[in-house]
């Protein structure tokens, strides 16, 4: 069973950065695809970030493009989200997601780290 546990979330600045980090266990990720999701009060879950476990391509919301990176470390089995020049607007909760590569829904994820950025 896939187990996903973020950590990293609190109370930064607008400008300032963040990285969150999600710690996957439970089986070997190799074929599994890694995304984060956040979701803000009052609003519907959205897409962040995506990347396969493998290496290679990455995928991002265009809200986030070029302040946010998506990275995998193999060795420590965890994905990380580093956050740069974070924005009032990136206020929310930041979940872990996995899903096998290919199509499917995203069947595992974490319980979410929140992320406040003041003005």
């Amino acid at each position: 069973q896939v187990q996903l546990v973020e950590s990293g979330g609190g109370l930064v600045q607008a400008g300032g950065s963040l990285r969150l980090s999600c710690a996957a266990s439970g089986r070997t990720f190799y074929n599994y695809r890694m995304g984060w999701f956040r979701q803000a009060p009052g609003k519907e879950r959205e897409f962040v970030a995506a990347i396969r476990w493998s290496g290679g391509n990455t995928y991002y919301a265009d809200s986030v493009k070029g302040r946010f990176t998506i990275s995998v470390d193999n060795a420590k089995n965890t994905v990380y989200l580093q956050m740069n020049s974070l924005k009032p607007e990136d206020t929310a909760v930041y979940y872990c997601a996995a899903r096998l590569n290919g199509a499917g829904p995203w069947g595992s994820w974490g319980q979410g780290t929140q992320v406040t950025v003041s003005s």
